[in-house]
């Protein structure tokens, strides 16, 4: 059963229109003891299914330890949005809800290979001396 019916499908289609480059969706997964990974796993296909530009590739976090590394991930279920190149975005969970909305705007924003930010909020990043570690957290409401 699909996660999205035709009028959420339509407007998902044509906000990914615009996808100025490819952007894999790495969904990192297992069969065992991992409550919403099969959710996950089906939403990131349906996704991918609606754009050219998406492609799916999926890891089982048991099993895929080079992958694990590679993607520095720690956690399921999981979804990698990569671009031209790893940007490190997250999502840790099923983005349902408000969460799915960000993950089509990572989405847009990995494929143009741009963050979005301000001037001012680059020049404060790259005075940056030492890595950030930031996450975001949300609730199921």
């Amino acid at each position: 059963m699909p996660f999205l019916d035709e009028q959420p499908q339509a407007q998902v289609r044509q906000q990914l229109e615009g996808l100025k480059g490819p952007v894999k969706l790495v969904v990192f997964t297992q069969e065992l003891e991992c409550e919403y990974c099969r959710e996950n796993r089906a939403l990131a296909q349906e996704v991918a299914d609606l754009s050219d530009q998406i492609a799916i590739e999926v890891y089982n976090f048991a099993l895929d330890k080079e992958a694990v590394q590679r993607y520095n991930v720690d956690k399921i279920p999981a979804i990698v949005v990569e671009g031209e190149k790893d940007y490190g975005v997250r999502f840790y969970g099923v983005p349902f809800g408000y969460e799915f909305a960000s993950l089509l705007e990572a989405i847009q924003s990995v494929s143009a290979g741009d963050s979005g930010l301000a001037p001012e909020s680059r020049e404060m990043l790259a005075g940056l001396k030492e890595p950030l570690h930031l996450q975001v957290f949300v609730t199921l409401t």
